[in-house]
């Protein structure tokens, strides 16, 4: 076939296939997975449509996508219908809410939330129900179970992080000279005082390692919360989000945190700007107060309607 133009090359990525640059004609295809998790049928699709359309092999990317390697330029339609009518999409670039990354602190035993579950909600409302919504660039986010952080929140635009606040009756507190709490606390947040024991709060990450841990209950009962952090990023330049100053126990007021900061990211920023930039422009107080008021919302189909403002 003819060298194919940029256009072309451009044109196809944003459904998802990126140019093998060793190649004339190959391409990469990711396949969104949601969540990070696939069926074993949706596998069996997945190998499938690589031995048919590509080299039959299948990488995995950095965004729990699945990407078909070696796929010819002609080939890209047909891999497109025949992933489709098995209910799997492809994309996952551009200037666009990019795929959500997860932990799998579902199953995990320091899990402190379903992260699959909330993943594949932000992954229906904002990855779909904003994917023909232009921002001025990408916008990641990052779903985790605990404070072990393995999926990295506080380096993607939005993350969320799974929270357990403990309700203390301290009464029931003996003051043992070997404090099971104390003993549990992995980065010593707890320790006897004056024959009782105390959580430093400054210190304390929420991850929920001391439950149950009291042999005469004082640390029983706990509050399953949301941490959630804004303007990360990982690349080129490195940014470290900072978490908002509310734990929000409500996994709806939660998600709506990130509908927020999707918009406060479109009025706001310029194109070619990353939300990390936005929030160090504006400032994270300003940011914040935005986000934990409802006036975004209010004004959410404005705000898409809006051009896109230009440096």
């Amino acid at each position: 076939m003819t060298k194919l133009s940029a256009e072309e090359i451009k044109r196809v990525k944003r459904l998802g296939f990126l140019h093998d640059k060793n190649t004339e004609d190959k391409f990469n295809g990711r396949v969104i997975t949601r969540n990070g998790k696939i069926t074993a049928e949706e596998c069996s699709a997945i190998a499938e449509a690589a031995e048919k359309f590509g080299s039959g092999e299948v990488t995995v990317t950095t965004r729990m996508t699945m990407e078909i390697q070696g796929v010819p330029f002609d080939n890209i339609e047909p891999l497109r219908e025949f992933l489709a009518g098995k209910g799997l999409d492809m994309g996952g670039t551009g200037a666009a809410v990019r795929p959500v990354v997860s932990c799998k602190g579902t199953t995990c035993q320091y899990g402190l939330i379903d992260t699959f579950a909330v993943s594949k909600e932000i992954h229906e409302r904002f990855f779909k129900g904003y994917g023909e919504v232009a921002l001025p660039h990408k916008f990641k986010i990052a779903v985790g179970g605990c404070p072990n952080n393995c999926v990295k929140p506080d380096l993607n635009d939005v993350g969320i992080i799974g929270q357990r606040i403990p309700t203390v009756d301290i009464s029931k507190c003996r003051g043992c000279r070997i404090c099971q709490i104390e003993k549990a606390c992995p980065i010593k947040a707890s320790r006897l005082e004056n024959g009782k024991v105390h959580i430093d709060l400054e210190k304390c990450n929420h991850c929920g390692r001391c439950m149950n841990k009291c042999p005469f209950k004082a640390y029983d009962n706990y509050t399953t919360g949301y941490g959630i952090y804004i303007g990360g990023r990982w690349g080129k330049q490195i940014t470290r989000g900072k978490m908002l100053s509310k734990i929000f126990t409500d996994k709806e007021e939660a998600i709506g945190i990130v509908e927020k900061a999707l918009l406060f990211f479109r009025e706001n920023g310029f194109k070619g700007e990353r939300f990390a930039q936005v929030v160090e422009r504006i400032g994270f107080e300003n940011v914040e107060k935005a986000l934990l008021s409802d006036d975004l919302l209010e004004r959410k189909n404005e705000i898409i309607a809006m051009e896109l403002k230009e440096k």
